[in-house]
Order: structure tokens, then C-alpha cells, then sequence
């Protein structure tokens, strides 16, 4: 397989084995971070707007219905992202990971595009609805490749010693994009009167979104490409791979992540709609509060990754699952409708979440050999997110609407515990070379 050396620079003259600089790998460290929070808020947008997509490409007259299904749509494009994970993390692990860093974040403003300008409900029935699945469909298929393929790529240019802490950048993005997109709904509805925000305000952060993805992409286009992935794909002695190893070390990759992503997007996407249809908390009081439990629990991860560099990641991890477990039912408890409850109860909950947060970049880079690492992950992370992940803020919603409200709590619980105990059964791998893997 020929790789293009032109995108890896040197450190000594023409002829010698090319290798990029430490600083060249800070700047593709940015330049994936940049183009990954744009491609985070691009997906987070959906879930901070769904009560006003809701209304516009739904019947309304079944609000209650009408949010399901925007939710459920939501799912969908969750599900989508094994399918993208496994393509193009295929795709990543022959051609490279810059290749497909760029082409998922053009995916991405497409599906961004599409749901800004599309026709409503009132407009064209149920083809409204038909449109923005589609979209969804491709954002989530999309993301799944950008997702597998950014946890790799970070992981494989980091230093061997801060690989934690270069690897929490990757969660910063996540949680980077959510802030945004939050920041964004909070200054539409407090700009904007209720009425626009519905008729038309909604589509300002899919429109703002898909532009901005320009600057990333032009951002992308000049990253190095992976030093790890060049070694593999030109060594005359590849990596050996066992099967048996690879499918041991999905399947607790997937265990491990069910938890830590059912709690992420529950109290990311979900807590905020929870507190204004169920709580009755004014739209832009959840938004901002939202934000600034998120930006607080932003700053922590570069912590919680240096520390994994010191102390280990499986420590780390497990201490996640125990106070995920204890705290996530009176956490929920504390929301009420003044703003203060949903800001004190979601920093707690989402610092707690920070730490497996930036610790998941190593570990599932750590977890496989270079010449499938990619595809393992796109597979199993990607399926983890969907079914655990992806599903948790329809599920919270059903289980409120049919009287089952007490089951929300005690099944983020039982999730954090199946990560507790896989990663009891994960060897430590902090510090390891990537080529060992």
C-alpha cells in the first residue's frame, strides 16, 4: 500500500526517514480538535433543538408524540454509526486517517445543510420527516467514521507518556461541540421570541454549523498523516494478529463504553428537555446552565488524562462506575424548575463522566493492533454509543411518558456497572508503545 509522504514532515534532509515534528503533531492535534468540535456541536444541535424540530417537521398536534419521534430520529442516526464506524474505519486503517478526517467532516455540514433549509412539516407532510431521517441517516453514518477514526488518530501521535492526556483532547471536542451548541440554542431563544425560534430560528445552528466546517476542513487538509499508521503499512514485517484477542478486546470495549456513553448523553442531550417539559424550566434558563455545567466539566478532563498518565486507567475507570452508580439517582432527583438545581446536579454528574471521558482515546487505541485499530473501534465504540448511547434520551422520555419514570435512573446504573466490572478485566496499558499493541 503506497503512502503519500507529503504529508508527513521531515526532520532531516531529502532522503532521510520522514518523521513529523513535535510541533507538527501539536498543530494536526488542532486541527482534529477543531474540525471534531464542529463536527460535535453538528450533532449535539439536533438534540439541544429537539422540541422545536419537534413542532416544525412533526404533526403537532401529538406534542407528546411529535417529541418521540424527533428522539427517535435522534436513535436512528445513533444506529447509523457502526455501519460508518466499521467503513470507514476500514477505509482509515488501508488509505490512512487524514483521508477520512476530511471526507466525514464534508458529510457532516451536508447532513447540517440539509436539515437548515429543508421544508416543514406544514409544508410538505410527511415528507419533512422523510427528509431529516435521511440526513440523520448520513450525519450518523459519517460520525461514526470521524468518531473511531479521531480516537485513533490522537491516540497514535501522542507521546507514548502523555498518551491520556493528549487523548482527553478528543473528549474536550465532545464536550467542546456540546457547549457550543448549547451556547448557541441559549442565544437564539433568548435573542428571539418563542415564535421564531419556532417558525425559522431553529435552523441558525445547522446553517452556522455547515459553514464553519469550511474553516475546519481547510484546518484538516494540512495535518500530518499518522506515524504509527505509515510504520505499519510500510514495514516488511507487519504486526501478528490474533482474532481471538481482537474479539476479546471488542467486546469489553463495548462493555466498558455502555455506561459511560448511556450517562454522557443523558445528561447532555437529554437532561435539558427533561427539565423543560417535565420540570417546566424556561427554555434559555436550561440552556445556559447547561452550558456552564459543561464548560466546568470541560476544564477537568485534561486533568483526569494527565492523571491516567501517573496513576493508570483502570483505577480511574472503575472509580467512574462507583460514583456514576451512587450518585446517579439522587442527581436526577435535584433537578427542579429554578436553573440552580439543573447547573449544581448536571457539573457533578458530567465531571464524574469526564473522567472515563478522557480516558477512552487510550485505552481503545491501546486495545488493538495498528492494522485493524480503527475498524475495532468504529465497530465496537460506535455500537456501544448507538444501543447505550444513542437510545438513552428516547428512552428516558418513553419510560416518563408511559409512568415508568423510576426504571430511567436504576438503568444508567446497571450500564455503569457492566463498565465497572469490564474494566476490571482489562489489562493496564497506560504508557505502552502503540506498535506493541
Amino acid at each position: 500500500m503506497s503512502i503519500n509522504r507529503t504529508t508527513l514532515e521531515t526532520v532531516s534532509e531529502v532522503g532521510a526517514d520522514p518523521r513529523p515534528t513535535l510541533r507538527s503533531k501539536r498543530k494536526s492535534l488542532f486541527a482534529s480538535t477543531i474540525g471534531n468540535v464542529l463536527e460535535w456541536y453538528e450533532w449535539s444541535a439536533y438534540a439541544v433543538f429537539a422540541p422545536f424540530i419537534a413542532a416544525a417537521m412533526f404533526n403537532s398536534t401529538d406534542p407528546v408524540s411529535a417529541l418521540l419521534s424527533t428522539l427517535a430520529v435522534f436513535a436512528v442516526g445513533f444506529l447509523m454509526r457502526p455501519l460508518g464506524g466499521i467503513v470507514f474505519g476500514r477505509v482509515a486503517d488501508k488509505r490512512g486517517r487524514k483521508f477520512v478526517l476530511v471526507t466525514t467532516m464534508l458529510m457532516m455540514a451536508g447532513g447540517s445543510l440539509v436539515i437548515g433549509f429543508m421544508p416543514t412539516y406544514a409544508s410538505i407532510g410527511t415528507w419533512s420527516s422523510f427528509i431529516l431521517l435521511l440526513a440523520r441517516v448520513a450525519q450518523g453514518f459519517a460520525h461514526g467514521g470521524e468518531s473511531a477514526t479521531a480516537n485513533t488518530y490522537v491516540a497514535e501521535i501522542a507521546p507514548n507518556e502523555r498518551r491520556g492526556l493528549w487523548g482527553s483532547i478528543v473528549f474536550v471536542a465532545i464536550f467542546g461541540g456540546s457547549v457550543v451548541a448549547y451556547s448557541v440554542g441559549g442565544a437564539v431563544t433568548s435573542v428571539l421570541s418563542d415564535s421564531a425560534v419556532a417558525e425559522w430560528g431553529w435552523r441558525i445552528p445547522f446553517v452556522l454549523g455547515a459553514f464553519l466546517a469550511l474553516a475546519a476542513l481547510y484546518l484538516r487538509r494540512g495535518m500530518d498523516e499518522s506515524e504509527v499508521f505509515f510504520d505499519e503499512q510500510s514495514s516488511d514485517q507487519p504486526q501478528p494478529l490474533s482474532r481471538s484477542q481482537v474479539t476479546r478486546a471488542v467486546l469489553l470495549i463495548i462493555t466498558m463504553t455502555s455506561g459511560i456513553t448511556a450517562a454522557h448523553y443523558t445528561w447532555t442531550s437529554y437532561v435539558s428537555t427533561y427539565a423543560i417539559t417535565q420540570k417546566g424550566m424556561d427554555a434559555g434558563v436550561a440552556y445556559w446552565y447547561s452550558v456552564g455545567a459543561q464548560l466546568i466539566a470541560l476544564t477537568t478532563l485534561p486533568l483526569w488524562g494527565h492523571l491516567s498518565d501517573k496513576v493508570g486507567r483502570r483505577p480511574m475507570m472503575i472509580t467512574f462506575a462507583v460514583l456514576m452508580t451512587a450518585l446517579q439517582i439522587p442527581l436526577t432527583k435535584m433537578i427542579g424548575a429554578q436553573g440552580w438545581t439543573l447547573l449544581v446536579a448536571s457539573t457533578i454528574a458530567l465531571v464524574i463522566v469526564a473522567i472515563p471521558g478522557s480516558l477512552l482515546a487510550a485505552i481503545m487505541a491501546e486495545s488493538f493492533p495498528t492494522k485493524v485499530r480503527t475498524q475495532a473501534i468504529g465497530f465496537a465504540y460506535s455500537l456501544s454509543v448507538a444501543v447505550f448511547g444513542g437510545t438513552a434520551p428516547y428512552l428516558n422520555q418513553l419510560f416518563i411518558d408511559v409512568d415508568l419514570a423510576w426504571l430511567s435512573s436504576p438503568y444508567i446504573m446497571l450500564l455503569c456497572v457492566f463498565t465497572g466490572a469490564a474494566c476490571y478485566l482489562m489489562r493496564e496499558t497506560k504508557g505502552i508503545d502503540l506498535k506493541d499493541a
